[in-house]
C-alpha cells in the first residue's frame, strides 16, 4: 500500500478538526468536490471509513479519532523541521497565519504591512479579521491579536501597540434632533448601537474621569456584531455608537460625526499578540512581532 502523502494528511486533519467539508475545503482553499474525492480515496486505500457523513454533519469513527491522534504531532513536527529551515536564510520567510480583529487590523496592521511585506518578502502573510475567540491551536493559527482581557492565561501574550481607545459619536443631524448628551446618565434616554460579542455578551458602556469609574446600561434599536456596521449607522443617524478612536477619526475630521462626553473617556483597551506557551516562536511570527514594536517605537 502506498504511504499517505502530505496532502492526504492534511486533508483528513482539516476535515476532521472542523467538522465539516466546506469549512476544511475553504480552509485548504480548494473545492469541496476535490476535498470529498480525497478523503475517500484515503478511506477506500485504508480499507477503514474515517468519516462519518450525513447531509448536516461530519464526525470521526473510532479509527479516525485514532489516525487523527497520530497525524497532529506528526504534522506539528513536520512544521517545527520546516520552521527550524529559517535559521539558514538570510531573513526569515515562510507562512505566517494571524486572527485579527477588525479594530487591531486597522491601528496596528494596515499602517505596517507593506513595509513589512517590503523587508521580509519570504514571508506569505495571512490575515483572517475576526473578533470571535478563536482557537489559534484548533485553526492552526500561529497567532492571534486580541484586548488582553480576552486573551487565555495560558497563552504567551506581547503588547502591540498603542490603546485602542474608544470613543462615543454621533451625527450632527441625530444631535440636532435627540440634544447632546452632557453626563453618561443622559445616554439612558438616548438610541444607542450596542455591540454584541461571539460569545453573546452585550458590550458594557463604562466610562472614566479622575479616577471615578462609571457604568451605563444603555438601549436602543440596533445590536450589531461587526464595528463598520456600527459606524455606517452612526454617520446615518440612527444613534449613538461606541467605536475605537482609530476607525472614526475620518469621519469626526469630515464633521460626518461629533465626538460626546469627551471628559468622560471610557477605559482604554490595550490589543496584544497572543500564541501557544508550548510552541517555540517561529522566525516569522518573531520578525512580526519585532517589526511592530520597532515601527511602534519611532512612530
Amino acid at each position: 500500500m502506498r504511504k499517505l502523502g502530505l496532502a492526504e494528511m492534511s486533508a483528513f486533519v482539516a476535515v476532521a478538526e472542523r467538522a465539516s467539508f466546506a469549512k476544511a475545503a475553504l480552509h485548504l482553499g480548494i473545492s469541496r468536490s476535490a476535498l470529498s474525492e480525497t478523503i475517500r480515496g484515503l478511506e477506500e486505500r485504508l480499507g477503514v471509513r474515517l468519516l462519518n457523513r450525513t447531509t448536516r454533519s461530519v464526525a470521526l469513527t473510532e479509527v479516525g479519532e485514532r489516525l487523527l491522534s497520530q497525524l497532529r504531532p506528526a504534522l506539528q513536527g513536520l512544521e517545527e523541521a520546516i520552521e527550524s529551515m529559517n535559521v539558514f536564510r538570510n531573513k526569515p520567510g515562510g507562512n505566517l497565519r494571524l486572527t485579527v480583529p477588525r479594530p487591531a487590523a486597522r491601528s496596528i496592521i494596515e499602517p505596517r504591512l507593506a513595509n513589512f511585506l517590503a523587508a521580509y518578502p519570504a514571508i506569505t502573510l495571512e490575515i483572517i479579521t475576526d473578533s470571535a475567540l478563536t482557537d489559534i491551536v484548533r485553526d492552526r493559527f500561529d497567532a492571534g491579536i486580541r484586548p488582553g482581557h480576552r486573551v487565555g492565561r495560558d497563552m504567551i501574550a506581547v503588547r502591540l501597540g498603542e490603546d485602542a481607545r474608544p470613543t462615543l459619536v454621533a451625527s450632527p443631524a441625530y444631535l440636532d434632533k435627540h440634544g447632546v448628551p452632557k453626563i453618561p446618565q443622559d445616554l439612558q434616554s438616548h438610541n444607542c448601537i450596542r455591540h454584541r460579542f461571539a460569545s453573546g455578551a452585550i458590550a458594557p458602556w463604562t466610562f472614566e474621569r479622575r479616577r471615578k469609574r462609571l457604568e451605563v446600561v444603555v438601549k436602543g434599536s440596533l445590536i450589531v456584531s461587526d464595528g463598520d456596521l456600527a459606524l455606517r449607522a452612526a454617520v446615518d443617524g440612527v444613534g449613538i455608537a461606541r467605536i475605537p478612536l482609530a476607525s472614526v477619526q475620518d469621519e469626526i475630521q469630515g464633521k460626518r460625526l461629533v465626538p460626546l462626553l469627551q471628559d468622560w473617556t471610557p477605559p482604554s483597551v490595550g490589543f496584544y499578540l497572543y500564541y501557544p506557551s508550548r510552541r517555540q516562536m517561529p522566525a516569522a511570527l518573531k520578525a512580526f512581532i519585532d517589526f511592530v514594536r520597532a515601527d511602534s517605537t519611532s512612530a
